[in-house]
C-alpha cells in the first residue's frame, strides 16, 4: 500500500533544515527508546487531573448539579437497574435526556468503591489516557522530542483542564476515543481509526456526527490507497449520521416523559442575531482553539474538520455557555486540534519555503511554553497552593452534619449538599420533587438567600411540617415531622 512518504526533501533553499525522524518499516517516523514517555506523561497527567478534580470535592467546589445526576446514574448500573436521575425529576429515566449509555462501563469500579470520588478520578484516568496516542502519534511523525513536547502541550491544554476542574461528564469516554481514532488516521490504519470512532455514538447524541467526520476524513485520504477501505469510510459516515438521526428523533423521546429532546429550545430561541449572536464570545473562542493550541498552523489539516459539528451546534445554539472556553465543552475538541498540529507539522516539514520550515522546527516547543504558561492562571495551578492538599473545618463540619440522615432516605437539596447524599439516599433537586414530600430538606443557604428557611420548606410542602435540626457553615438539614 503506497504511504506518505516521511523522508525529508532536499532542501535547496536558505534556512533551516529539519531532519526527518527515524522511520520504520511502513516509512513512518518512529518513536524509538521513547516508547515509555507518552505512558509516564500520562501517569504525571493522571495524578495532577485527579488531585484537582477531588481536590475540589473536597473543599465542595462543586459549580453544577451533573456529579450528582451521574452518580445516581452509575449508581443504578451498579445495582442492575434503569438508570434513573431523581434529580432531573423522580423517576427520571436519563436516557431521555442525554443519550450516553457508555457510562454503564463505570458501574463494576463504583459497585466496588461506591463515591462521587470513583467517578472523578475515573475521569482523570480517562483524560490522562488519551495523552498516549497524541504524544505516540506525535512521536511517530515528529520524533522523540517534538513528539513530548506536543504531549505535554496537550496535557496541558486549557480544554482538558477546564473539564478536569468541571466535576465529571460523559465526554472523558469521547475524549481517548477520539485521539486513538486519530492517531490510528495519521498512521494510515483506516480500520482501527474507523473502529475507535464508531462507539463515540454512546457517548452522546451529538458525536454520531463527529464520527460521519472522522470517516469522510479517512475516506479522503484513503481513496488513492484502498478504494475499499474509503468505501467503508463512507458507509460509517452515514451510520453517524444516521445514528444521530435515530437518537434524537427516537430514543431519547421514547425515554423523555415529555416526548421529545429537551435540548430543542436551546438551538431553536434565538437571541435575534442568530448566528451572530456572542459574535465576540465565539471568535474568542476560535481564537483559543487555534493560537496558542497550534499556533495557527492547524488550519493546514484537514483534520480540523472534524472539529467542526461540535463547533457548529454550540455556535448555532441560543445557550451563551456553550459558546465560551468554560466548563467541559472545548476538551472534545483538544485531541483534533492537537493532532490537527501534528499533521500540519510533519507536511510542512517538507516545505520549500525557510520561514515555514523554521515555523516548523520551534512550534512544538512554542506550543508547549504557551500551555505551561496558561497554566499558571488554569486550574492546574491549584497544584502549587497548599490548600487543595487539605480538607477544610468547614467541609468536615457540613459533612457531620449531613451524616445525620439516614441511608436510603429522600432528600431534597441544592448544590452543595448534593455530591455527599446520592452515593447512599435518594437524592431530589430543590423545588423539584413534584408532589413527593421528603425525609430531609438539606439546603446551602450560606448566601443568605432564603430568610426563612422553614417557611420556605412550608412553601414548597404545604401538607408537610419541617423543622431545622442542624446548621454548619450556612449549610441547613431540615427533618420532616410526622404528623399530629
Amino acid at each position: 500500500m503506497p504511504t506518505r512518504a516521511t523522508s525529508a526533501t532536499p532542501n535547496t533553499s536558505s534556512g533551516p533544515h529539519i531532519p526527518a525522524p527515524a522511520t520504520g518499516p511502513e516509512g513512518h517516523a518512529q518513536p524509538g527508546p521513547g516508547w515509555r514517555e507518552p505512558w509516564l506523561l500520562a501517569v504525571a497527567l493522571f495524578v495532577g487531573y485527579a488531585i484537582v478534580s477531588v481536590g475540589r470535592y473536597r473543599h465542595l467546589g462543586q459549580r453544577s448539579w451533573d456529579l450528582g445526576i451521574f452518580e445516581q446514574v452509575v449508581r443504578a448500573y451498579a445495582h442492575l437497574q434503569a438508570p434513573i436521575a431523581d434529580l432531573k425529576g423522580p423517576g427520571f429515566n436519563i436516557l431521555g435526556d442525554h443519550f450516553s449509555p457508555v457510562t454503564v462501563l463505570l458501574a463494576p469500579l463504583y459497585r466496588v468503591f461506591p463515591s462521587p470520588v470513583t467517578l472523578l478520578v475515573a475521569q482523570a484516568a480517562l483524560f490522562a489516557l488519551s495523552a498516549v496516542p497524541v504524544a505516540r502519534a506525535a512521536a511517530r511523525l515528529l520524533g522523540r522530542g517534538r513528539g513530548l513536547a506536543i504531549g505535554v502541550a496537550y496535557g496541558l491544554s486549557w480544554g482538558l483542564q477546564q473539564a478536569v476542574d468541571f466535576d465529571f461528564h460523559e465526554i472523558c469516554f469521547a475524549v481517548p476515543l477520539i485521539a486513538f481514532s486519530l492517531e490510528a488516521l495519521l498512521a494510515r490504519r483506516w480500520r482501527g481509526a474507523l473502529l475507535w470512532a464508531i462507539p463515540l455514538v454512546l457517548v452522546k447524541e451529538d458525536l454520531g456526527m463527529t464520527v460521519a467526520a472522522v470517516a469522510v476524513v479517512v475516506a479522503l485520504r484513503a481513496r488513492h490507497d484502498s478504494a475499499r477501505a474509503a468505501r467503508y469510510a463512507m458507509g460509517v459516515a452515514v451510520f453517524g449520521v444516521v445514528a444521530v438521526a435515530v437518537t434524537l428523533l427516537l430514543v431519547i423521546p421514547s425515554f423523555n416523559s415529555a416526548g421529545t429532546y429537551d435540548y430543542w429550545n436551546k438551538v431553536s430561541e434565538s437571541g435575534g442575531g442568530g448566528p451572530f449572536d456572542g459574535l465576540d464570545t465565539k471568535l474568542r473562542t476560535v481564537g483559543w482553539l487555534l493560537i496558542p493550541t497550534t499556533g495557527l498552523l492547524a488550519i493546514r489539516s484537514p483534520l480540523l474538520l472534524i472539529a467542526l459539528p461540535t463547533v457548529g451546534w454550540r455556535f448555532a445554539s441560543s445557550y451563551e455557555q456553550y459558546w465560551g472556553t468554560d466548563w467541559h465543552y472545548s476538551a472534545v475538541l483538544m485531541p483534533i486540534v492537537t493532532l490537527a498540529l501534528v499533521d500540519a507539522l510533519d507536511t510542512a516539514r517538507h516545505s520549500t519555503r525557510a520561514w515555514l520550515r523554521s515555523y516548523v522546527e520551534h512550534l512544538p516547543a512554542a506550543v508547549a511554553a504557551a500551555s505551561v504558561a496558561l497554566t499558571t492562571s488554569l486550574p492546574l495551578a491549584a497544584l502549587t497552593e497548599s490548600e487543595i492538599y487539605r480538607k477544610p473545618a468547614r467541609v468536615t463540619a457540613v459533612e457531620r452534619l449531613l451524616a445525620q440522615v439516614p441511608d436510603d432516605a429522600s432528600v431534597e437539596a441544592n448544590i452543595a449538599p448534593i455530591s455527599r447524599l446520592t452515593s447512599r439516599c435518594r437524592v431530589f433537586w430543590i423545588s423539584d420533587t413534584r408532589g413527593i414530600d421528603p425525609d430531609f430538606i438539606a439546603l446551602d443557604n450560606s448566601r443568605k438567600r432564603y430568610s426563612d428557611v422553614e417557611a420556605y420548606a412550608r412553601d414548597l410542602h404545604p401538607d408537610a411540617r419541617y423543622i431545622v435540626t442542624g446548621t454548619a457553615y450556612g449549610v441547613v438539614l431540615l427533618e420532616r415531622q410526622a404528623a399530629g
